[in-house]
């Protein structure tokens, strides 16, 4: 299908839902969120549509003008063309970029799950500066940030760390920093001064509902226990801990973190839902992957996606090969958006290059 037809399609679609919108009153109130919602992700796009097809109308006009025998005019019209020109690609590059298909999940809020790798204490401590990283991101962003679970090993050293982050396109963002993250720095018990080399795991995974995807209660083994470690006098008298066992894929999810019961089982569930909708997806993802391999990478956890070197001050990212010498200002959270909108625009270059549009 050229990209006229698919323009001409997009407008059209549009002006349905518009019309069909003017009689909402008569609508059934979940049809009417589904149109609203298309209406919604339609209208940036077909706004667009019009200037660009009224800037193709104006280079029309203006290259008639650029025949005339007034040298004068016809070197106005000249300039006129060349900056007509460059709009229509500025508009048609975008356009392309708002018609690619979308990731169902990227509307999604994200379970973020960070684990220190290899490294000892080295890998510890950076998966706490990981865990705030996010965390003073997801403030920059209006985010909501909830712990849900965390297991630290003291001098504030972090062994994992599970975090719900909701908000406004939460997954589109966050879902490109899944993978291994290494550090190269020297620890303040190192005499000589050497550098050390250690990673943290992140994975990130879209937070789903329970009609996203059904879990029997036949499938599950629910334990309960007492909790253990930090937490006051209570971990010795109450079961409040949690462990729930998805026995057909063995995904073992556990919670102690709250005194509740109920809430440690809510949040295990709703750990357990993500965890068993990514198992999902990677197949998936698997099935599709030559389409992968020109695309940025998102979901593997063995994958090294980026280096953070201290002595040096810069974040490193080897999926798009990019160098920034802003590591205090990435790892406050201030300049990570400077890094994910480089991945987008390099996963949304890859997509057009394979795309039909």
């Amino acid at each position: 299908m050229s990209i006229q037809k698919k323009l001409d399609q997009v407008l059209k679609r549009y002006e349905e839902i518009n019309e069909q919108l003017s009689r909402s009153a008569k609508m059934d109130p979940g049809e009417l969120k589904v149109l609203s919602k298309e209406f919604s992700d339609l209208s940036k796009v077909a706004d667009l549509i019009k200037i660009l097809r009224k800037t193709e109308n104006e280079l029309k006009e203006v290259e008639l003008l650029a025949l005339e025998n007034d040298s004068e005019i016809k070197e106005l019209a000249n300039n006129e063309i060349y900056l007509l020109k460059e709009k229509i690609e500025a508009l048609n590059h975008e356009i392309r970029v708002m018609l690619l298909p979308k990731d169902s999940n990227d509307e999604r809020n994200a379970i973020v799950e960070i684990r220190a790798g290899t490294g000892g204490d080295e890998a510890g401590l950076f998966a706490a500066d990981l865990l705030r990283m996010y965390q003073r991101y997801a403030i920059l962003k209006g985010w909501r940030f909830e712990l849900l679970s965390s297991t630290d090993t003291g001098n504030g050293s972090l062994r994992e760390a599970i975090i719900s982050v909701t908000g406004t396109n939460v997954f589109s963002r966050l879902k490109f920093e899944s993978g291994v993250h290494r550090v190269q720095r020297v620890p303040e018990t190192e005499a000589s001064g050497r550098i050390h080399t250690s990673a943290a795991t992140v994975a990130v995974l879209p937070e789903v509902e329970d009609v996203d995807i059904a879990i029997d209660e036949k499938d599950l083994q629910i334990d309960v226990y007492r909790a253990s470690g930090a937490g006051g006098q209570h971990v010795n008298k109450t079961e409040s801990a949690i462990r729930i066992t998805h026995l057909p894929t063995g995904l073992v999810v556990a919670q102690q973190d709250d005194r509740s019961q109920h809430k440690n089982k809510a949040k295990a569930m709703k750990i357990l839902r993500a965890r068993l909708y990514n198992l999902e997806n990677e197949k998936i993802r698997a099935e599709r992957a030559a389409e992968r391999k020109n695309q940025v990478g998102t979901g593997d956890r063995s994958e090294r996606i980026r280096t953070y070197n201290f002595p040096q001050g810069r974040v490193t990212d080897h999926r798009i090969n990019l160098t920034l010498y802003k590591l205090m200002q990435i790892l406050e959270g201030e300049m990570l958006d400077e890094v994910i909108e480089a991945l987008i625009t390099e996963d949304q270059a890859a997509k057009l290059a394979t795309s039909l549009i």
